[in-house]
């Protein structure tokens, strides 16, 4: 992989990082909001409750995803960037090009979603 190729993806995974941490950002002040109110029955506070815990899900998955990108930018340091985690084998440049952090290429986590 060229200098060129890395540095698009080191600043899409970048980009991608800033988003996410915006977005966390967002969740936790309207989880908060949401907390402050005025007199409420058990139907808004039951709605407050799901509201709130859908926004912390939707942040776990958010978290695991950076996690994911900061460590596509340590392969990106090491060489190791593009190659998969199990085989070893090149990852598809159209894969990375849609999803820079991914550790696996598309064989193996298909494998991986089967639980092979």
């Amino acid at each position: 992989m060229n200098k060129k190729d890395k540095e698009r993806y080191r600043k899409k995974l970048l980009d991608r990082k800033k988003e996410i941490v915006v977005q966390l950002s967002e969740f936790h002040s309207e989880s908060r909001e949401i907390e402050t109110g005025i007199a409420m029955d058990v139907g808004d506070k039951a709605e407050i409750s799901y509201t709130k815990e859908f926004l912390l899900s939707l942040s776990d998955v958010e978290r695991a995803q950076l996690g994911m990108i900061d460590q596509a930018l340590k392969r990106l340091d090491s060489e190791e960037f593009g190659l998969c985690e199990d085989c070893g084998k090149s990852i598809a440049k159209k894969r990375l090009d849609v999803i820079p952090w991914t550790p696996h290429c598309i064989t193996c986590q298909k494998k991986e979603e089967r639980g092979y």
